[in-house]
Order: structure tokens, then sequence, then C-alpha cells
């Protein structure tokens, strides 16, 4: 399939803010064309979520939701806005797409998948005179699709349905279904942008976009929030927020920033207008695999900066994850040696008082 826009363009104007437009207004022409030209289907089904993923792309604009899934995305099955159900659903707009078009369409997850009782937790229809478990559906719509794409954290990593005490046994769709391609979309919910960019890739180009270790698009989530957070300079000056609604760094609070990788900070929800740390809140760390089992808003243990700095970790107050220590000290050494923070920034006060 070939298309007028580049990668290297797609990709671009991937990574820019979209505060003017929403990205599907960037994208929608050149997602028309790819449409119209024979992409690849794609389908959209729930587990155990809280249906929050759709919400989120429900708030895209310019063009509105209705464009998109009728016009730009070339989407069969929606289960909270298609007008089919039961066996018309199932069977028509699921599985014979899926049948008659083997791996040649893209399926899009929502929501854990609960194991327990054989899958009972979460019945999404019937056959023959059979409850139809969602961890069925799944396994025979994904074995047959080109790719799987997890939207949200609970498909892409378990979220909230997998974390402790787990009493329906949910996993995320990667202990489900193998040996088909995944791309994991977390965020709780994610950015309206980051799912239609993603599945815009997946028809623009057939293939999936490169990924990281946690095989999330890089074009979304390979920047840490912590280094562009706008407290930032509160970070570098060891200034920290005790209460919230006080300026200062977050970390004391709970702010997973430093774990955390996306590009919220940039991008910014509601049309670009705010995200969590601009409105007060702490980053919550929702791309993660590890949310949400940890404490949200308590201060995570720390992990040693190193020889480099004479500032520990007490007296500044941070929160590192193994993949961030090394840039983080680094970062804070440099802030020791100039003086901004540390002994050196203490000397030079007295030195100021005297």
């Amino acid at each position: 399939m070939s298309t007028k826009l580049s990668r290297r363009e797609f990709l671009k104007m991937c990574a820019g803010s979209a505060a003017a437009i929403s990205l599907a207004g960037y994208l929608a022409p050149f997602m028309k064309e790819a449409v119209a030209a024979g992409a690849p289907p794609v389908i959209w089904i729930q587990g155990a979520s809280c249906t929050g993923c759709s919400v989120s792309l429900l708030n895209t604009v310019h063009p509105d939701i209705k464009e998109v899934l009728t016009k730009v995305i070339s989407l069969t099955y929606h289960p909270n806005i298609s007008a089919a159900a039961g066996d018309l659903a199932i069977k028509e707009a699921i599985y014979k797409v899926a049948e008659t078009n083997p791996k040649n369409f893209f399926l899009v997850v929502e929501g854990a998948v609960p194991m327990g009782a054989d899958g009972l937790y979460c019945t999404v229809g019937e056959e023959g005179h059979e409850p139809l478990v969602f961890k069925k559906l799944l396994t025979d719509i994904g074995s047959k699709a080109k790719a799987i794409l997890n939207f949200g954290t609970c498909s892409a990593y378990g979220g909230v349905p997998a974390t402790d005490p787990n009493p329906t046994d949910c996993k995320p769709v990667s202990a489900v279904v193998k040996n088909v391609p995944l791309v994991n979309v977390p965020g709780c919910p994610p950015h309206p942008d980051w799912m239609v960019g993603t599945i815009a890739h997946v028809l623009l180009y057939g293939d999936i976009p490169e990924l990281d270790a946690f095989g999330r698009p890089k074009m979304f989530f390979e920047k840490i929030v912590h280094d562009n957070c706008q407290r930032r300079q509160y970070f570098d000056n060891a200034i920290f927020a005790k209460t919230f609604g006080e300026m200062g760094c977050m970390l004391e609070l709970g702010c997973k920033g430093p774990f955390a990788h996306c590009d919220a900070m940039n991008r910014m929800w509601n049309q670009g207008n705010n995200w969590c740390v601009g409105c007060g809140g702490v980053c919550i760390g929702c791309t993660e695999p590890q949310f949400p089992g940890w404490p949200m808003y308590e201060r995570l243990p720390e992990m040693p900066v190193g020889p480099a700095t004479a500032v520990t970790a007490d007296q500044i107050g941070i929160v590192l994850g193994a993949a961030t220590a090394l840039g983080i000290a680094g970062h804070l050494a440099g802030n020791v040696l100039t003086g901004r923070i540390g002994p050196k920034k203490a000397d030079k006060s007295k030195e100021g008082e005297a």
C-alpha cells in the first residue's frame, strides 16, 4: 500500500503536540485514502475494562468521532457504537470478517482477559446454547489477526483488573495470545492521539510502528515525563512540595514522573489544554507495566544516586526506577558539582550571609 505521507513525515507529525487540532484531524485525509485503497479492516473487542479507553477515543476532535469511525478508520465492529448485537455482531461483524481476511486485519483489544472460572467472569455472547467467553473470542480472532493493538494498560499489562487480589484471575493479552505481533498503547486511559496515531500507522503502512522494550510505540512513549515536566525546575533546585497545592516538585507526594514514559506533558489533554501535573495532580505512571500496583500517593523507596553526588537520596527526595536511575543520577551529579543543589549551594548561602 502506498501513501503520499512518508514515514518520516508521519513520525514528525506524531511527535508534534496537538494543541490546535487533534492528530486525527491531521491524519484524516491520508487515512481516508488508505481505506479507499483497501486498507485492512479493524475489529475492536472489550474484555475486563471500564471502557474508558473507548470514551477517550470518543473525545477526539476535528474530525469528530463519527467521521473518524465511519469514514477514516475501516472499523467493522466496536461494542459501544456498532448497531449490530448478538449473532449479527459475533458471527457477521467479527468472526466472518476474521475468517475472510486471515492475517489481513488488525484487532484492537480493550481490557484484561479474565481466566478464572473458565472465563465466565466475562461473557460476551452465545455460541449455540453455550456462553461465549471473552478469552475464547480473543484467542479465536486474535490468532487470525495481522497484529493485535492493546489499547489501555489493562489489555497491555493487566492494569486494574489484574492487580492483587485479582479474584477473576485477569491476564494481559500477551499471556493469552501467542505468536501474533502485539502493540501496547497503555494509559488509563490512553490519549486519543496515541490510539488514532497507532491505528493510522498500521493502516497507512501495513505494519506495526517501532516499539520499545515494553511493546509501546516509540513515537508516543519514548520520552520520560520527568525530563520535560513543567515542575522540573523545582526538582533541579531541590524544592519539593509537601502538600498538594504547594509549589515544588511532587516526588515526595508520590509522583511517578521519573518512571513514566509518554508525551502527555507536551501533547496534553482536552485539545491541548491540560495534563495531570498541570492541574495539580501527580503523575501516577499509568503507562507503565507496574500500574496500579504501587502506592499511588506515597513516595516510593529511594535508590542510591551514586558516589559522584554528595547529596543523599533523603536530602533530594528522589524516587528512581532502574531504567532512569543513571540518567537522573548524572543530572543530579551535574547540579551538585555546579553548586545548584547540595553542599556547594549551602556553602554559597553561608558566604552570602557573611
